[in-house]
C-alpha cells in the first residue's frame, strides 16, 4: 500500500469511536425504554412495541444512534480496504443496513397494528435478516487479514444469525421479545467488535508513526 493510501488513523478512531458509541445507544434505549413503558414486559414484547406510543421517541433515537454505529463501520471499512469485492459487498451491506434501520425508526408501522397506507415494516425486516448474514459471512476474510480471530467470530456470528434469525418468525408470542433481544445482541456485538477493530488498526499506526518520529529524531 502507497503512503498515499495508508488509512488515517484519526478516522479510523473515530468511525470506531462513533460505532461504539451507537451500540451503546441502541441498548440504553432498549433498557431505558423497557423501564419507561408502561406495561411493557421484554420476554414477551417486542422492540417494535417501544418504538410506537408515547415513549417511542426513546427507541427512535436509539435505532438512529445504531444506524449511526453502521455508517460509521462502512466508512472505516471503505476507508481500510483488506479485501476484495467481498469487501465492497460488506460495506454495501453496511450501507443498506443503515438505510433499513432508519426506515424502521422513521416509519411508525409497528406495535399499534397500523395498516393504513403501505406497510413496508415486515419486509424491511426480512431485508435486516438476509443483509446481517451476508455482512458476517462476506467480512470474515477481510477481518481475518487483520486478526484470525476477528474472522473466527465474524463467521460464528453468521452461523448463529443463519440458524437463530427464521426461528423468530415462528417464536410463541410469549417469548419472542426476549429472544428478539438475543439476535439484536448478536448484531451489536459484531459492530462493537469491528469497531474495537478499527481503533486497534488506528492505535496501531499511531504507535508505528510515534517510533518512526522517535527514529527521525534521534538520526
Amino acid at each position: 500500500m502507497s503512503e498515499h493510501h495508508q488509512p488515517n488513523s484519526q478516522l479510523l478512531w473515530a468511525a470506531g469511536l462513533i460505532a461504539l458509541m451507537g451500540s451503546l445507544a441502541l441498548i440504553l434505549g432498549n433498557v431505558i425504554g423497557s423501564i419507561v413503558v408502561p406495561g411493557h414486559d421484554w420476554v414477551a414484547d417486542t422492540v417494535s412495541d417501544l418504538a410506537a406510543g408515547r415513549y417511542e421517541i426513546i427507541q427512535d433515537v436509539a435505532l438512529y444512534g445504531y444506524a449511526g454505529a453502521l455508517f460509521a463501520c462502512a466508512i472505516g471499512a471503505a476507508h481500510h480496504h483488506k479485501d476484495g469485492t467481498r469487501w465492497n459487498l460488506g460495506i454495501g451491506c453496511l450501507a443498506i443496513l443503515t438505510v433499513c434501520v432508519v426506515v424502521i425508526g422513521a416509519r411508525n408501522e409497528y406495535g399499534d397494528n397500523d395498516s393504513e397506507g403501505i406497510v413496508i415494516h415486515i419486509y424491511v425486516v426480512y431485508a435486516l435478516g438476509v443483509l446481517f448474514a451476508a455482512l458476517f459471512f462476506l467480512m470474515a476474510r477481510g477481518m481475518a487479514n487483520i486478526g484470525i480471530w476477528y474472522a473466527r467470530f465474524s463467521y460464528g456470528c453468521a452461523i448463529l444469525w443463519v440458524i437463530g434469525a427464521p426461528v423468530f418468525f415462528i417464536m410463541p408470542t410469549g417469548y419472542d421479545g426476549i429472544y428478539e433481544r438475543g439476535l439484536g445482541v448478536l448484531t451489536v456485538a459484531w459492530v462493537t467488535v469491528f469497531a474495537w477493530m478499527l481503533i486497534s488498526i488506528a492505535r496501531g499506526k499511531l504507535d508505528a508513526e510515534i517510533s518512526a518520529q522517535r527514529s527521525s529524531d534521534v538520526f
